[in-house]
């Protein structure tokens, strides 16, 4: 039916209709610009497909196996040959008599390994991996602490600390076998059991005294042992963090105890920085005082001012993780430095030298320190 005149709309109406026709019409264009934008945002904001995540996973491996320089390469290699010359049938490492078949020189040997990226059977080092596995499996009590009274050192929890993290870091790179996990597990379940009212863990596994030095070797195992999946109370690594903060003296560097002098070492202000970054601190003001006390022991930009002496391989362990995890131009400050050193420090047979403990000790130190930027360890992965 036609519509009357007058019902009809005026000009006015029908230009106004128009109006607000084009103005919707406008107005959705913006909108959909804006949707094609937000799009666009968060596609860009999605993860790298696996290709690219590849690739930049690649191009990060390449920067630092420049680090690893033919020298240095040489180096390891000769370190490596000799450490897995001077195993024994057991599996362990050490000189008897002093240290000989000691849990922990014999963790710190299997993760020199590791760190080539040789596992249990697999790899250049795979048989030797696996005899220093078999060793640590062999010497874990049913309580889970991990010691052989007649090799152990004057701290056996030292070697508990280590030997599980050793068994972390196996049980990370290579989960063939189930028992690793249990064995692991009631490693674990001990540390947690003897840390002390104040947060930390001393020489035996009796929940009483407390220092950095033995502190960062059981709050480095759990860590690791978290990371591959087994079980630890938050408020262990809260309890952790307090009493390593509170062993923070006023330069920055740490105290052995809290009971102790405020004297700071670099051994153990190494150790304190490394047990904050293990327990989940990455950022902050004792981090970066921590840093910076570190720091501090670099003179003419190549010489180390804490040199031989106790704790030399102990302190350069601790150093270089710390080092590592806080990255950019620490990390490239000095990683170089320490290389350099103890190429210059090794013997012509391949060897490192330490007095104190033992010489196999010295050498997986000083292997592991130079293979950092492989990034092969877990413990270590950035």
């Amino acid at each position: 039916m036609a519509s009357c005149l007058h019902c009809r709309p005026s000009l006015r109406e029908r230009c106004a209709s128009f109006a607000e026709r084009k103005a919707i019409i406008g107005h959705s264009h913006v909108v959909l610009k804006l949707l094609l934008l937000l799009l666009a945002g968060l596609f860009l904001a999605m993860p790298l497909d696996a290709d690219a995540q590849s690739n930049s996973k690649r191009r990060s491996s390449e920067d630092l196996a420049k680090l690893v320089t033919p020298e240095s390469q040489k180096t390891i290699d000769l370190g490596l040959a000799h450490l897995a010359a001077r195993q024994f049938e057991d599996g362990s490492f050490g000189v008897e008599g002093s240290y000989g078949h000691n849990v922990g020189v014999t963790a710190l040997g299997g993760m020199a390994f590791l760190s080539s990226g040789s596992t249990p059977g697999r790899g250049k080092y795979g048989k030797h991996v696996e005899r220093a596995l078999n060793f640590i499996m062999n010497s874990a009590q049913p309580s889970g602490y991990i010691n052989i009274r007649d090799s152990e050192s004057h701290g056996p929890m030292y070697g508990h600390g280590f030997a599980t993290l050793f068994l972390a870091e196996v049980y990370g790179m290579s989960r063939t076998r189930k028992d690793v996990r249990e064995t692991l597990r009631r490693a674990v379940k001990l540390i947690v059991s003897t840390q002390n009212k104040d947060g930390g863990w001393r020489y035996n596994p009796v929940p009483r005294n407390a220092d950095v030095s033995v502190t960062v070797c059981q709050i480095m195992a759990l860590r690791a042992a978290r990371n591959c999946g087994i079980f630890v109370p938050k408020e262990v690594a809260d309890k952790c963090i307090d009493y390593v903060k509170r062993c923070q003296n006023t330069d920055g560097g740490f105290r052995y105890r809290l009971d102790s002098r405020p004297e700071s070492a670099f051994p153990r202000s190494a150790a304190g920085v490394v047990a904050l970054y293990s327990a989940g601190v990455y950022e902050g003001r004792e981090i970066e005082r921590g840093l910076a006390y570190l720091a501090a022991h670099v003179r003419n930009g190549s010489v180390f001012r804490y040199h031989y002496g106790n704790n030399y391989f102990y302190g350069h362990y601790y150093g270089v993780q710390a080092m590592w995890q806080a990255r950019g131009r620490y990390w490239r400050k000095w990683y170089p430095l320490i290389r350099d050193e103890l190429i210059r420090r090794q013997n012509s047979k391949g060897y490192w030298q330490d007095a104190t403990i033992c010489d196999e000790y010295a050498t997986a130190m000083a292997l592991i320190i130079l293979q950092m930027p492989n990034s092969y360890l877990p413990i270590f992965d950035r």
